[in-house]
């Protein structure tokens, strides 16, 4: 299952930068895109290490509709600058007993789908998104909102992209997760039940498509979670890091 956290970042990656190459493309150009990637991410989960993981990449980028992967985004309206959509993403955060030996005789937390809606303001090379996305699967129950701003500038033939961002997940996803329920307490791994967490977000990514007659993108991010996550038994840090390397084309 930990896999599939991996695929959904690498899958977010992309989506971000295809955005920013159609964005400046025609309509003409538009349509379904194929490539290849790598991404290494590091769980905060006990027992857990740096992952290295190869990752196909299918997608469609269309004038509404977007789909990168299992992700998908269609534009509802558009006013000047600003934009609202409606979304569907997997959640790939759960695990069993067999991922590692802090889960043993744990239940199953399962991967999950959510949906919800987001609205993106851009102002020349800002960029504000806010989404708020609930579980539709009724797995969690809970919900993440994410406040995103990045910054895309062209340098020579490279665009560069700063970018931080602020998400809280509430009560019901961080315990799905993160939390210890009464049976499952052993003398190495206490009850654990928390509140909501406010957790962060930094990085950049460094983008051209000067090889191969694609995109190319190199990113790296730094993440830090808030102290009803990093408190939990089932993990060892507060904070993480992610990089990726993708390249892809539009057919």
């Amino acid at each position: 299952m930990f896999v599939c956290r991996y695929f959904s970042a690498a899958v977010l990656a992309v989506a971000a930068l295809c955005s920013a190459k159609v964005a400046a493309q025609q309509a003409a150009h538009q349509g379904f895109l194929y490539g290849v990637g790598i991404g290494v991410n590091q769980e905060i989960y006990n027992d857990f290490s740096s992952r290295t993981i190869p990752l196909p990449i299918l997608g469609y980028q269309g004038e509404r509709l977007s789909v990168y992967g299992p992700f998908i985004s269609y534009k509802l309206l558009e006013l000047e600058n600003i934009s609202f959509s409606a979304k569907l993403a997997p959640r790939f955060a759960g695990f069993d007993g067999s991922d590692s030996p802090v889960f043993t005789n744990m239940a199953e937390r399962k991967d999950s789908l959510d949906g919800g809606l987001g609205v993106q303001l851009r102002q020349r090379g800002w960029l504000l998104e806010a989404d708020t996305v609930f579980d539709l699967l009724g797995n969690s129950n809970g919900s993440e909102s994410k406040l995103t701003v990045s910054y895309s500038y062209l340098a020579t033939v490279v665009i560069i992209e700063p970018k931080l961002s602020v998400s809280y997940f509430d009560t019901k996803l961080v315990n799905y997760y993160y939390g210890v329920r009464p049976e499952e307490v052993t003398a190495q791994r206490p009850a654990y039940k928390a509140d909501g967490s406010v957790n962060y977000n930094a990085g950049f990514s460094l983008s051209t498509p000067l090889f191969f007659d694609g995109m190319t993108k190199l990113g790296l991010e730094h993440h830090w979670y808030g102290n009803s996550v990093s408190n939990s038994p089932l993990t060892d840090r507060n904070r993480g890091w992610s990089a990726s390397l993708y390249w892809f084309t539009l057919f």
